[in-house]
C-alpha cells in the first residue's frame, strides 16, 4: 500500500528575544525583524534582569542584547546568560566597537557582535548564525581587534593602576589619561580605533563617576589621582 506525503511544511521559525533599553530602538528590531518569515521574536526586554527572566521562561534560540542597559548590563547579562542558559545564543548589537567593550562581550560568552549600523538582513544574518553555533563579526568589530591584536604594548611605567577609584573602568581611566595629555576626541578616536562618537560616551561616563564638570575639572581628578 502506498502511502502518499504532502509537501514539507515550512520551517520552523527561530524564535528571538530582543533587549534594549531604548524603547524606539527596541520596539523597531521587534517590527524589522518580526517580518522576517523565519524569525518569531517572541518578547522584548528593556534591561538585562528583564532579559534573564524572559529568557528563563520563553526558552527562545537567541537574544539580541545591547551592552549598556540599566539595572544589570550586557556584559554581565551575557555572562549570567552562558552560565544558566548555554543553549541561548547571544548576539550583541551595540553602538559600541572599542576594543574593550568587544572583548569583555565575547569572553563573558557572546557568540557575536554587531554595531547598529548593521541592516535587518546583517542583524537576521548573525541571528541564524549564532544559533548555529558560528561566530559572527561585522567588519567593523573585526578590524578592531585586528588593531587591538596588533598594537604594541604599553611599556610598564605608562600602565594604569589596576585598583580604579569610583569605579573607572580601564576603558575609561586610559580616556581620562589622555585628556589629561591634551589629546582632543578626534585624537583618542583614533589612537583607539575607535568612533568619536563612543568616545564621547566614555567621557560622558567619565564626567559622572569623577564629578568633573568639564575638561579642566577631569584633568585636575585625574592629576589628583595618578592618572594624567
Amino acid at each position: 500500500m502506498n502511502t502518499v506525503t504532502g509537501p514539507p511544511g515550512p520551517p520552523t521559525p527561530l524564535r528571538i528575544v530582543v533587549a534594549d533599553d531604548q524603547a524606539s530602538v527596541r520596539e523597531g528590531l521587534v517590527v524589522l525583524l518580526g517580518l522576517l518569515p523565519d524569525i518569531e521574536v517572541v518578547a522584548s526586554a528593556a534591561n538585562g534582569e528583564e532579559a534573564l527572566e524572559i529568557v528563563a521562561s520563553q526558552r527562545p534560540d537567541a537574544i539580541l542584547l545591547d551592552l549598556h542597559m540599566p539595572v544589570l548590563d550586557g556584559i554581565e547579562t551575557t555572562r549570567r546568560l552562558s552560565e544558566r542558559h548555554p543553549e541561548v545564543a547571544v548576539v550583541v548589537l551595540t553602538t559600541y566597537a572599542d576594543d574593550s567593550s568587544i572583548l569583555a562581550a565575547l569572553q563573558a560568552g557572546a557568540r557575536s557582535y554587531l554595531t547598529k549600523d548593521a541592516d535587518r538582513a546583517e542583524i537576521a544574518q548573525a541571528l541564524r548564525g549564532a544559533a548555529a553555533g558560528l561566530s559572527v563579526l561585522d567588519p567593523a568589530v573585526h578590524a578592531t581587534l585586528l588593531a587591538a591584536a596588533c598594537r604594541p604594548e604599553k611599556p610598564a611605567g605608562d600602565r594604569l593602576p589596576e585598583k580604579l577609584p569610583d569605579g573607572l573602568t580601564q576603558r575609561e581611566a586610559e580616556i581620562l589619561s589622555m585628556i589629561a595629555r591634551g589629546m582632543t576626541n578626534p585624537d583618542i578616536a583614533a589612537e583607539l580605533f575607535v568612533s568619536t562618537h563612543t568616545v564621547k560616551s566614555h567621557i560622558n561616563r567619565i564626567f559622572a563617576k569623577t564629578g568633573s564638570a568639564d575638561r579642566p575639572a577631569a584633568i585636575r581628578y585625574a592629576r589628583d589621582h595618578d592618572l594624567g
